[in-house]
């Protein structure tokens, strides 16, 4: 980081240390600010408007009297003002409940594919298991297999060198005995 404009960069100790201590202050009431613009937004988006409450309200007493009102009528100016959400009781809930209500439901959905895909990789590896198990069986098979292969293969030279050995014998004797 660069040095304040008139401090040296040879300072003393204390002046550094005073300097990112109030650089560390800087940042946390940045971040702060910025915590409380996103608070600011998240209010923003849940303001309703004094007209827009009104006009809500002149459609839910118009609904439920079954009657029209007139724009001036005094019993819409002697309305307490409330929350729209709050008047509305448990049946209606604010974009961002809803919104919420939708991200939680989005979220159980994705544990449950997770859950299922890790129950599917656990049988899968079960799967691999068995048939390494039955891979080196196999191969265990084919080494035994192997060996008789080749024990009988030098069982056959050697009966086959002493079978020629005694033609060969028998075949300079029979020429003597002649």
């Amino acid at each position: 980081m660069a040095t304040p404009l008139g401090w040296s960069k040879a300072g003393s100790g204390s002046v550094c240390l005073a300097f990112d201590q109030l650089r560390d202050v800087i940042e946390s009431q940045e971040e702060l600010i910025h915590q409380l613009r996103n608070v600011m937004v998240l209010q923003d988006e849940n303001f309703v408007s004094k007209e827009e409450f009104q006009a809500v309200e002149k459609k839910l007493v118009e609904a439920e009297t079954g009657e029209l009102l007139e724009p001036g009528r005094q019993r819409l100016q002697r309305a307490e003002i409330v929350p729209l959400h709050s008047n509305l009781g448990n049946k209606s809930k604010t974009p961002s409940q809803k919104k919420k209500k939708n991200i939680e439901s989005h979220i159980i959905k994705q544990e449950d594919i997770l859950n299922g895909k890790e129950n599917e990789i656990k049988e899968l590896q079960q799967v691999i298991s068995q048939q390494k198990q039955i891979f080196r069986n196999h191969m265990s098979d084919f080494r035994i297999q192997k060996q008789q292969e080749s024990y009988m293969a030098q069982v056959l030279d050697q009966k086959h060198k002493k079978a020629s050995g005694t033609r060969q014998a028998h075949s300079h004797q029979h020429p003597r005995e002649k």
